[in-house]
């Protein structure tokens, strides 16, 4: 195999595929990234066993064939190369030789057949929408996803199909945040799949604001998404997902309205003394007024006002205040909208200028 290629064209397909090459792998060829070449494309794959990465390249070839090359060395050299650099890869039984002006690198390969690729997807559900309203939608979720909890279920987040609108999902047991979006689905039963966190985590690296339609293709076991750039596969984490209509409260009476930067920058001033460890801090409504109060073992205190939009009766409830801030961090409306039933029960917040997405916050005591 013999072609040369921009140092530019080399660079942003090995940056796109990166993600997926494990730093610290039990397979040796799972280190490198698989390379074919035929006369005026190069296809560039990556994979770590759950998610797979697939981008092409315009190359000239001289020679065509496949080989694995050590991803991370690769992409060190082609970032420390001049810009418009014009590189020149041959590579030669286990060898592969990385010319360009007056460098040379000599890399070790390892066989293409030694790769391993993910199985084939036996599609059961297919439909177009905006790269945006993917990359949107997995936004103002992802940061609900657990971390490494026993539910092994819940360290992913739950895209689901219905005709007409594609839904996120994501919670840790403590907090849970809904998102959904229009989407072309003709589709005749709903469809659930729960994406893994390394999985979600690249399609946000990977997905842009552009309104280009991104195709995904739902199978029993993966998901595919599309892009004029990049092919991203994921393996699907096997469970049932917790009936999220049920943890969404439809009761809360109590209604407090804030304005949505003056209440952030509350609860930050407010956080500063709360416990490092549990992160609990007090909220008190009164009509028109709420009060945070926090306060830490070693005796030392925090309250601040912040005037809201209440009028009912007076409230007192806990909360952690990092997943309050978490949900006021997932957007930047002017209003946001708080209901809780009493000081036992879960809070929804909600945003005038955003009614497709939810988040349900669980009290803590303090």
């Amino acid at each position: 195999m013999k072609f040369q290629i921009r140092r530019e064209d080399l660079l942003v397909p090995l940056q796109n595929v990166i993600g997926a090459v494990e730093k610290k792998q039990t397979l040796p060829a799972l280190a490198n990234i698989l390379i074919k070449a035929d006369e005026t494309q190069l296809s560039l794959t990556a994979t770590d066993l759950e998610i797979e990465l697939v981008t092409t390249a315009n190359i000239v070839a001289e020679e065509s064939g496949e080989t694995t090359l050590p991803a991370r060395k690769l992409l060190d050299i082609c970032r420390a190369l001049p810009e418009e650099a014009s590189i020149s890869i041959a590579v030669d039984s286990n060898k592969a030789v990385v010319k360009t002006g007056r460098s040379r690198f000599t890399l070790a390969t390892l066989p293409a057949s030694d790769f391993p690729s993910l199985e084939k997807i036996n599609a059961v559900a297919e439909f177009l929408l905006p790269q945006a309203t993917l990359k949107e939608l997995i936004e103002k979720t992802a940061f609900a996803m657990a971390l490494q909890d026993v539910r092994y279920y819940l360290n992913g987040l739950l895209l689901e199909v219905s005709a007409g609108f594609l839904r996120a999902i994501a919670t840790d047991g403590h907090r849970l945040a809904y998102c959904e979006k229009q989407a072309d689905c003709d589709i005749e039963e709903i469809k659930q799949v729960i994406v893994p966190r390394k999985g979600i985590q690249e399609l946000m690296r990977l997905l842009t604001d552009s309104d280009d339609s991104v195709n995904v293709m739902l199978g029993s076991n993966h998901i595919r998404i599309q892009t004029a750039e990049i092919r991203f596969t994921s393996k699907l984490i096997d469970g049932r997902f917790p009936d999220y209509n049920r943890v969404i409260p439809t009761d809360g009476q109590n209604r407090i309205i804030a304005d949505r930067d003056s209440l952030r920058q509350a609860l930050v001033r407010t956080s500063i003394l709360s416990n490092e460890k549990y992160r609990g801090i007090r909220l008190i409504a009164n009509e028109n007024m709420l009060e945070l109060q926090a306060q830490n073992p070693d005796q030392e205190e925090a309250d601040v006002e912040v005037e809201v939009d209440y009028s009912g009766n007076g409230l007192e409830i806990g909360f952690n205040v990092n997943y309050l801030l978490d949900v006021l961090n997932v957007t930047d409306s002017s209003k946001v909208e708080a209901a809780l039933r009493d000081s036992n029960s879960s809070c929804l917040v909600t945003y005038p200028d955003l009614p497709e997405c939810k988040y349900v916050i669980m009290p803590m005591r303090l």
